[in-house]
């Protein structure tokens, strides 16, 4: 068992694909790592402990910052399949064969690529608050994703309140609470993305959200057991896209959470752990 947590894992670097990878792994080792792909614009240090220490217990967990990401050196590439080969790389320099694979929003597009692309390298994918190729809304922002970032806050912070939680009384009150733990690492935290990371990667989701002919079709090739996790009133990536992922993906199971909005799983911590926990120990 690695006694670090999430608050005092080092942050350690590995070369690969010319670009020198900032990651952090805990947890329980000797069995199939969980690998976490993060959100748009977010670091590693935009994942809530409660989630990645509840998953430890059982489990590696590693979390790490794509290419141009914060700590990471090089460029935010400008397609969801570029980035998913850096994952990939990166992984495969930890001398890993094996990994299940978790992405959340713009990370579970990643997720999915990772998964096609190098099948014999994922063994389960968790998919969070995300959507298929030409998924519905997705060649741009939502009008809502718009109007959210494009606001004004108070605290820079209360964005994700915004962002991952309903206006419901008990939606914001877990808002509230997720923003503490949030913050709780102090000691060699991540710095915040830069100025070109939100373009470049607006440029990957607009590509990968493009109408095409078919767009499902591509689902049909995870063969991986998927589990798709979402709020029921996502304003971020619609909720009808993690429908329409578990309809097409063969072996996939949906869970939706209620009063939530894009960061269920921040709202409902315990739950999800429970949920994952399960479905990778099947």
């Amino acid at each position: 068992m690695n006694a670090h947590t999430h608050q005092t894992a080092p942050t350690q670097f590995v070369e690969a694909n010319g670009i020198r990878f900032a990651y952090r792994r805990f947890g329980k080792a000797g069995g199939v790592p969980l690998v976490f792909n993060m959100h748009f614009t977010g670091t590693m240090d935009h994942w809530d402990p409660l989630l990645t220490d509840g998953l430890a217990k059982d489990r590696e967990v590693i979390l790490f910052n794509n290419a141009g990401i914060s700590s990471t050196s090089g460029e935010v590439p400008t397609s969801i399949e570029e980035m998913a080969a850096n994952a990939v790389a990166f992984i495969k320099a930890l001398g890993l064969t094996q990994v299940d694979v978790l992405g959340f929003s713009l990370g579970g597009l990643v997720a999915q690529t990772i998964a096609l692309n190098a099948p014999e390298l994922v063994r389960k994918l968790i998919l969070v608050g995300t959507g298929p190729r030409s998924g519905e809304a997705m060649t741009t922002l939502t009008p809502e994703a718009q109007r959210i970032f494009g606001a004004s806050y108070d605290k820079p912070d209360h964005l994700w309140l915004k962002v991952f939680f309903t206006d419901s009384q008990a939606s914001q009150a877990a808002g509230r609470a997720f923003l503490q733990r949030f913050r709780l690492r102090t000691e060699g935290r991540d710095p915040e993305a830069n100025e070109k990371v939100a373009p470049a990667q607006l440029e990957a989701l607009s590509k990968w959200g493009a109408a095409r002919e078919n767009p499902y079709a591509y689902l049909h090739d995870l063969k991986q057991p998927t589990l798709v996790i979402n709020g029921d009133a996502d304003v971020i990536i619609y909720t009808i896209n993690s429908y329409i992922l578990q309809q097409n993906i063969p072996n996939a199971q949906l869970i939706l959470y209620p009063d939530a909005n894009h960061g269920s799983q921040y709202q409902y911590p315990e739950l999800f752990v429970q949920h994952v926990s399960t479905f990778l120990a099947q």
